[in-house]
């Protein structure tokens, strides 16, 4: 729990701690000036995260720059020391005066992708929610090193060789900065201790069990005995890849915009006529563009290969946990995995929403338009899925006409067709989302009507 520790028992170097933190930083920001941004750190309440708030702090103090400052504590519930923790922080944000918040979250323990990864994930979701310019992290150099070796053990590409980046942005929420990253962990360890600072320890950090914990106490000392400063060329070799990956993204970009259509979608014809390794790197980033994970080589593999023998008349799909990759009418489709359906009807009696597929259908009051109100008044009126053999008027001045011909008319892709809600009164279809309601049920001017919406979740 909160203590100096091992920090403070070490003899002081020689060399200011202070200073060599300072000039990480002023270093870090020199290209991103500070001035009138809201910043929040990340505080977890470990000795980096108090570090980096404690510096970041003393600069705004001392008049180095004008920024407003406030920090964020993530409350995962996994440890039995989380309370502790999270008070530790409300009590250091207190005595310095920065602006505190805490979001608690529950972590999955079945996800499929681990514990510490969901944890990850979550934390990250709330960062996102964050309303500041810039959300500061504490990962050093150290880190670094033991991520990109993680990475190069499990495989990675890289993108994932690169690390954790100096600065992130993201499409959703503020940007993710590291201005510790090139600082090494026993720099910021002299500097708490020459601060005198306290912080909490994270039990979980020395079980052996859990790999990076591993690389850290087991493998990388003893890389540091044989190579001196491995750990330093480690994270310089991050850098060298992060500028790989960087020229790896432009060149997707070059090929997104040869063969990206009208509609903003990728030409299925044009992707497969790409050299395969340029393929491969253009579905990576296009996937991550979408805002889903970086999927594994062996996924892309597989996509490419269903992608190769897809043409204009395919309907492929290939999904990870994140999203699905479809392909309809010649080009290809991102969209993210959907809330499924109700598996039962679901009685409408006025209400002025049902909920359907993680989304809802609202029932609008409105005059003259939508469905006639008076035509709603049966004892049985139902939202349900599609069974098949449907038929609908959508206009008056033509017969009914089977609701297959009529999705296939407006394109609607087959994965939307099997969640659109189907407005029944009695045993009359009166409305289908996406298309419209039925002609029989069509309000005239002048009377009250109902206007259903679908808003999905995709």
């Amino acid at each position: 729990m909160a203590g100096s520790k091992s920090s403070q028992s070490r003899e002081r170097s020689a060399e200011d701690a202070t200073r060599r933190l300072n000039a990480v930083l002023d270093a870090f920001f020199a290209t991103r000036p500070l001035h009138g941004k809201r910043i929040c750190i990340g505080l977890s309440g470990g000795i980096d995260s108090v570090v980096l708030l404690h510096a970041m702090r003393r600069k705004a103090a001392g008049g180095e720059l004008t920024v407003s400052l406030s920090a964020e504590h993530v409350h995962h519930g996994i440890s039995p020391h989380a309370d502790e923790w999270t008070a530790f922080c409300a009590g250091l944000c207190r005595e310095y005066g920065v602006p505190f918040a805490v979001t608690r979250v529950e972590v999955p323990r079945d996800s499929g992708e681990g514990l510490e990864a969901a944890a990850r994930r979550l934390r990250y979701d709330v960062f996102a929610g964050n309303e500041a310019d810039w959300l500061l992290l504490a990962h050093h150099r150290d880190d670094q090193a033991e991520t990109v070796l993680l990475n190069l053990l499990r495989g990675a590409g890289v993108a994932g060789a690169a690390g954790m980046l100096a600065e992130r942005p993201r499409r959703v929420g503020p940007a993710l900065l590291r201005p510790l990253l090139e600082a090494p962990r026993e720099l910021i360890e002299r500097y708490a201790a020459e601060h005198g600072l306290l912080w909490v320890d994270d039990d979980s950090n020395i079980d052996r069990h859990f790999r990076r914990n591993f690389l850290r106490h087991e493998i990388l000392p003893r890389l540091e005995e044989k190579f001196q400063g491995a750990g330093k060329s480690l994270a310089r070799a991050a850098g060298h890849f992060a500028e790989a990956s960087g020229l790896l993204d432009e060149l997707a970009m070059i090929d997104h915009n040869a063969i990206v259509m009208n509609s903003g979608r990728l030409s299925i014809a044009a992707f497969n006529g790409l050299p395969l390794a340029r393929a491969h790197n253009l579905l990576r980033y296009v996937w991550t563009q979408a805002g889903f994970r970086a999927p594994d080589a062996r996924w892309i593999d597989e996509a490419c290969k269903q992608l190769a023998t897809a043409d204009a008349l395919s309907e492929t799909c290939v999904a990870t946990s994140d999203g699905e990759l479809h392909v309809y009418r010649g080009e290809i489709h991102l969209l993210p995995q959907c809330a499924a359906p109700p598996d039962a009807p679901l009685a409408w009696s006025g209400q002025e929403a049902l909920p359907w597929a993680g989304g809802q259908v609202r029932f609008v009051a409105a005059e003259g338009q939508g469905l006639r109100r008076s035509l709603l008044a049966a004892t049985d009126v139902q939202l349900r899925l599609r069974s098949g053999g449907e038929r609908l008027r959508p206009d008056a001045r033509r017969p009914r006409r089977s609701l297959r011909n009529l999705l296939q008319e407006r394109a609607i892709p087959p994965w939307e067709r099997s969640r659109l809600p189907l407005l029944w009164v009695d045993d009359q279809l009166a409305w289908v989302g996406d298309i419209g309601g039925d002609a029989s049920f069509a309000c005239p001017p002048g009377e009250e009507g109902i206007l259903p919406c679908w808003e999905s979740d995709c």
